[in-house]
């Protein structure tokens, strides 16, 4: 079931327009500062449209379309290529993902690639794991396996 629409949790449909506009920012190399220029907002407006924290209305993204040299129909996922899963759009509009899928790309070795995999999931579930100790949900954190201890 989907999840509903509240002020704390932006519409999928939102977070995936954003999601566009800032991987067509990307493919052209402008910072959102570059962008909110073109649009004549600020980019702390820009960031918010990205991660779908404030919508963008018909004049905007007719507007935006233009400055980036697309289309309204791309930027609403409706241009006619396959479909992209909401959560896709969603992880893509996370700031550095696309930084971190271009530089993992240029990587040739697959043993790098998936050591770095590896490691990026490490990192997640030690902030996750610090995330819910922080909530309250775990008393103890865990024992580290193979660090030392500094004193």
């Amino acid at each position: 079931m989907a999840r509903p629409f509240t002020s704390n949790n932006p519409d999928p449909i939102d977070v995936a327009v954003g999601a566009r506009l800032r991987l067509r920012r990307h493919e052209l190399g402008w910072s959102q500062s570059q962008l909110a220029a073109n649009l004549g907002v600020t980019f702390q407006q820009v960031q918010k449209y990205e991660r779908g924290r404030n919508r963008v209305s018909a004049s905007m993204l007719v507007r935006s379309a233009d400055a980036l040299s697309t289309t309204v129909a791309f930027l609403v996922g409706e241009d006619g290529q396959g479909p992209v899963e909401p959560v896709v759009m969603a992880q893509l509009s996370t700031p550095g993902a696309l930084d971190l899928l271009a530089a993992f790309a240029g990587i040739v070795d697959g043993e790098a690639r998936r050591a770095l995999v590896a490691a990026t999931q490490g990192v997640a579930r030690e902030a996750d794991r610090r995330a819910w100790a922080a909530l309250g949900k775990q008393s103890t954190p865990r024992k580290r396996v193979g660090t030392a201890k500094s004193s």
